[in-house]
């Protein structure tokens, strides 16, 4: 299988096997105009298998959903053809309008205005908890 170098755009390398399809729904990909390579299963020395993802598009990237998916994602900028930047993420501090409190006496159920926002309370659980009324998330 080959898949082409992209010119401009950009590459989550190192997502957890099997994780692709989400990382592709939860940034919205799927709205795109442009070529994305979802590549699945490919042999990885560190992992074993890991899945890739290939934008061949350059826009802003919410770090903060990589994040809360899968934090050892490696997010590389490429312009013209060359990797110009390559960041690693954490786990986020905050979630803000990443996921909905599924509390149904929330504030953030009654009232549409407000944001949804998480706040991370226990790093090794990755355990999120509402902001409004300590939910779990």
């Amino acid at each position: 299988m080959k898949i082409d170098s992209i010119q401009n755009g950009v590459v989550l390398d190192h997502i957890t096997a099997g994780m692709a399809l989400r990382v592709y729904k939860d940034l919205g990909l799927d709205k795109f105009d442009c070529s994305i390579a979802v590549l699945q299963n490919v042999k990885s020395n560190k992992m074993g298998k890991k899945d890739i993802l290939k934008i061949d598009k350059s826009y802003d990237i919410n770090l903060d959903v990589l994040g809360y998916i899968d934090p050892n994602i490696t997010v590389s900028i490429i312009r013209d053809g060359q990797t110009v930047e390559k960041k690693k993420l954490a786990l986020p501090q905050k979630l803000i309008n990443i996921k909905k409190c599924k509390n149904p006496r929330c504030i953030t159920s009654v009232e549409t205005d407000i944001p949804h926002i998480f706040k991370l309370t226990d790093e090794e659980n990755r355990v999120y908890r509402c902001i409004y009324c300590e939910a779990d998330k």
